[in-house]
């Protein structure tokens, strides 16, 4: 049985980092790390310097590391990740 993905963007001011389809995003919120899957309760919450962890829907993880706050909004399977910066 396939895992269901959701579609995941990530953005600085400067550029797009990312768009696709994953099946899981971890990010660091405010209170901790943060777990989405598909299907996910709409959210809204601020973000803080740290390691996002995204795998795709091939299994491959993808690794960024956000170097300022963000922002993220979990919305019907989409996700938009808004980050001051994102190191190379």
């Amino acid at each position: 049985m396939s895992e269901k993905s959701f579609s995941l963007e990530i953005l600085t001011p400067e550029r797009t980092v990312f768009t696709g389809s994953v099946i899981s995003l971890v990010a660091p919120a405010a209170l901790g790390y943060l777990g989405v899957l598909a299907n996910h309760a709409p959210l809204s919450t601020t973000l803080t310097p740290g390691k996002i962890v995204c795998r795709e829907t091939d299994g491959q993880s993808k690794i960024f590391q956000s170097t300022g706050a963000g922002f993220l909004e979990v919305h019907h399977n989409r996700v938009t990740l808004l980050a001051d910066g994102i190191a190379s």
